[in-house]
């Protein structure tokens, strides 16, 4: 049919319309909240490079939650800001590391929500690596003990995920091992199964205090000119075991994430970092955008490519919008 009989424009005539034939649409526990946890108490210290977004306390970081959760956010990640750094990132795997403490503290006290912890080590080592260095070059098979530690450590603590991001090779495997071994079957594995070296992780690291004290992340990390290598690194995380898989970054990626979401089943995550929230953030701030339709229009696009869930900064801020 030609137009005048086919006029798509007749399906956009109204709100009620639109919303009736929405293909993609938004739903707060369809998000999770990245957190991030400090020693202390009553701490909730702003991150200069992230604005709305705080270090938190584990007592703040209850109340954070339990806001996020009354909003519907389905579940939130947590990374930890260690109280010393040492070459091992040994807080990461420590059963009182702050982590740990912070899983403890929400599964008292916030019921029914979705608690991850992020397992790598770049946040703990003083070199700022994800993993174990040796001659100024992460080892990789030398990591993987510590990232199943961390992984058990945050899964005896009652995590219901647990989330490996570091993208060494094996770490998957590694952590169901560890898991299977321990008695901890029941605990899901979220595979950053696509990692880009990105640079939209700035913010973050300003968060967190992971930037690299020498080099970067691209021998690890992925390339953001491979996309064939991304379907590699879902394949092989899928059969060492993981139950979710995540593309990150979201936006820069969309195209990646479309192409898993074609070829794979599992559940799919995508992770809106923290360079692009910041610069919507600040965009909308110098009245450049309008910073709301912005937000939601760039989780609609997550969604649109596959994603079934969000990692996002923007979490209560959209669960607010969508609840009216």
């Amino acid at each position: 049919m030609s137009f005048p009989a086919t006029r798509l424009r007749r399906l956009r005539d109204s709100p009620a319309l639109r919303a009736l034939i929405r293909e993609t649409t938004l739903t707060p526990d369809k998000f999770v909240l990245p957190l991030f946890v400090t020693h202390g108490e009553g701490v909730n210290e702003p991150i200069a490079a992230m604005p709305g977004q705080s270090r938190l306390s584990v007592d703040t970081l209850v109340k954070e939650a339990a806001a996020a959760k009354k909003l519907g956010v389905g579940g939130v990640i947590l990374f930890g800001i260690p109280e010393s750094k040492d070459e091992r990132g040994s807080e990461a795997y420590a059963d009182d590391g702050i982590v740990p403490r912070a899983i403890r503290a929400l599964k008292a006290e916030v019921k029914d929500l979705v608690v991850m912890g992020d397992v790598c080590l770049c946040e703990y080592t003083s070199h700022g690596h994800c993993g174990v260095v040796e001659d100024d070059y992460v080892q990789n098979d030398a990591t993987l003990e510590l990232l199943a530690d961390a992984a058990l450590a945050m899964a005896r603590a009652g995590a219901d995920v647990v989330a490996p991001s570091d993208m060494m090779d094996g770490r998957v495997r590694a952590i169901r091992t560890a898991l299977e071994g321990a008695g901890l079957a029941r605990i899901a594995i979220l595979s950053y199964a696509v990692k880009y070296a990105s640079a939209y992780y700035g913010p973050f690291r300003q968060a967190a205090g992971s930037t690299p004290a020498f080099g970067d992340r691209r021998a690890y990390q992925m390339d953001p000119g491979n996309g064939r290598e991304a379907m590699r690194e879902v394949a092989l995380d899928v059969e060492e075991g993981a139950d979710m898989i995540m593309v990150k970054p979201a936006l820069p990626c969309l195209d990646v994430l479309a192409r898993v979401r074609e070829a794979y089943d599992l559940p799919l995550a995508a992770y809106q970092v923290s360079g692009e929230y910041s610069q919507i953030k600040a965009a909308a701030e110098r009245g450049w955008i309008d910073g709301e339709r912005v937000m939601m229009e760039s989780l609609t696009a997550i969604r649109r490519a596959g994603a079934d869930f969000i990692l996002t900064y923007f979490a209560t801020e959209a669960a607010r919008v969508l609840g009216g």
